[in-house]
């Protein structure tokens, strides 16, 4: 597997206490190809990520993580030419040593995309509240989406060229997961699950989706259903 035929988008709002040393560990790994989209932050997220070489866009004002996200898609997509997009949070919660694990279906030729699953890994310790508001959107998810999938909010994933080339994100916010699932079955993707690991850590949960949130994002996805 050619790491240099994968590209890692990163989208990041006001993560400067963390940015640089999760670009830094994923060059331990051997993934230089890092594109991060400073989402009108307000620290010094665009500084940090800087000095350490990766691409770096900038939105002028904070747009959401879906917008970021197809910003730097888009961005690797018409610059480059990626085997792989690995989708990579940015607030440390991801382990660097699974990227390999998603995107080897996809250099098999056995995938177009590879979705990571928290829920496949025994080693991730889920906060219990967050667990539960969890499982109720992953079944809320799949009944509206009509696939079956174990982890449908997860940013940790592999887009191999099909589903770069085929999926459109259109919301903004954190909606933007319901999107891609509904784009696998618009665009009769193959798709795989894969085990990975989440690191829950007080920075991460204090920067994460509240229970509020997530059932904001629930009407929302509903009303786009409806709409369109």
């Amino acid at each position: 597997m050619d790491k240099q035929q994968i590209y890692i988008v990163i989208p990041a709002f006001n993560e400067g206490k963390v940015i640089k040393s999760t670009i830094q560990d994923l060059q331990k790994f051997g993934y230089n190809n890092i594109v991060i989209i400073d989402d009108g932050s307000t620290d010094n997220t665009r500084k940090q990520a800087q000095e350490t070489g990766a691409d770096v866009l900038t939105h002028i004002i904070n747009r959401g993580q879906g917008a970021s996200l197809s910003t730097g898609i888009e961005y690797v997509k018409e610059n480059y030419n990626p085997k792989v997009i690995i989708t990579f949070d940015a607030d440390g919660q991801h382990n660097p040593a699974e990227i390999e694990r998603l995107a080897k279906p996809i250099f098999n030729d056995v995938a177009d995309i590879v979705l990571g699953s928290r829920f496949l890994n025994k080693k991730t310790k889920l906060p219990f509240t967050r667990k539960i508001v969890l499982k109720a959107g992953i079944l809320f998810t799949n009944i509206i989406s009509s696939i079956n999938l174990t982890d449908t909010h997860n940013g940790f994933r592999a887009l191999g060229p099909r589903a770069i080339e085929k999926i459109k994100i259109t919301h903004r916010g954190m909606e933007h997961a319901s999107d891609i699932i509904n784009e696998i079955t618009k665009n009769n993707l193959r798709h795989q699950e894969a085990p990975v690991t989440i690191l829950y850590t007080d920075y991460s949960m204090n920067k994460g989706q509240s229970s509020g949130n997530f059932i904001k994002i629930g009407i929302k996805v509903i009303l786009h259903k409806i709409l369109n």
